[in-house]
């Protein structure tokens, strides 16, 4: 019996483990850090032997798909291609891994806990998956960032691509399994997640929602929407994503604009 119950808490603590976690930019010193594009898919973590979405929910791919994947720890992102989350989401999110599993790529830009600084995790991803090749594997491109020019340069470049931002990540350090201010997201704006408490309604139309952030804190986010979706908006207890520019006083954020419907990961 108590070796069962020891089996129990080892299981239910394996994601006890945090995985860095980038801050915002903020016009931090970043001259010769490591930038790359951010890319709006499913983060995934490898612990060597499964996928799972960063809150410890496994992800169930197809048998070919994790095919030469090495026993340690990886991180990165399910994606296909810019502007197509919802399309990923209902792929990887699905609990019975369909053909549509042919569209998503692991693009890989971490081996959390691994010894060494950044340039050396990378080496270590590298060199196992040219000795252990799969087609659907990319090691996430990373460029060295001289100034706060050549990063507001980049933005503008993926933006254009309609790509959703970048990260940027001091790249002579050993991994942090936090939120770090070693690696920082860069976007045109911020993005939130809150649960839809309720529904405001005029004249037979969604008007706004009610939305409840982590912090606690409710809103009414009115705008984003399509007709369509004033017809048929989110559900309460939904969770939805919006942007938005920046926080009032009080903490509610400003100019928000709803985004999509986002599935718990």
């Amino acid at each position: 019996m108590k070796i069962f119950i020891i089996f129990i808490f080892i299981i239910s603590n394996i994601f006890s483990l945090n995985l860095e976690k980038p801050k915002i930019y903020k016009n931090q010193e970043i001259n010769n850090w490591l930038m790359s594009e951010k890319l709006d898919g499913i983060r995934a973590y490898w612990d060597g032997k499964s996928l799972y979405t960063k809150n410890g929910n496994k992800i169930f791919t197809p048998s070919s798909f994790t095919n030469n994947f090495p026993p340690f720890e990886l991180d990165g992102e399910l994606w296909s291609k810019r502007d197509d989350f919802e399309n990923i989401q209902s792929i990887v999110l699905d609990k019975a891994p369909s053909s549509k599993w042919s569209e998503i790529t692991y693009n890989i830009f971490e081996a959390p806990n691994s010894k060494g600084n950044f340039y050396m995790r990378l080496e270590k991803i590298k060199d196992w998956f040219d000795k252990n090749p799969n087609i659907k594997v990319n090691i996430i491109k990373q460029i060295k960032c001289k100034n706060k020019k050549e990063l507001d340069d980049f933005l503008e470049k993926i933006v254009l691509l309609k790509g959703e931002g970048v990260i940027i990540k001091n790249p002579n350090l050993e991994y942090i399994n936090k939120r770090s201010k070693n690696s920082l997201k860069v976007k045109k704006f911020y993005d939130e997640e809150g649960i839809v408490q309720k529904i405001n309604y005029k004249n037979k139309r969604m008007k706004s929602l009610e939305i409840k952030l982590n912090n606690g804190i409710i809103f009414n986010l009115g705008n984003g929407f399509s007709d369509k979706q004033r017809l048929n908006p989110p559900k309460v207890g939904e969770q939805v994503s919006f942007k938005y520019y920046d926080l009032t006083k009080n903490g509610k954020p400003k100019f928000a604009s709803f985004l999509r419907v986002r599935k718990q990961e």
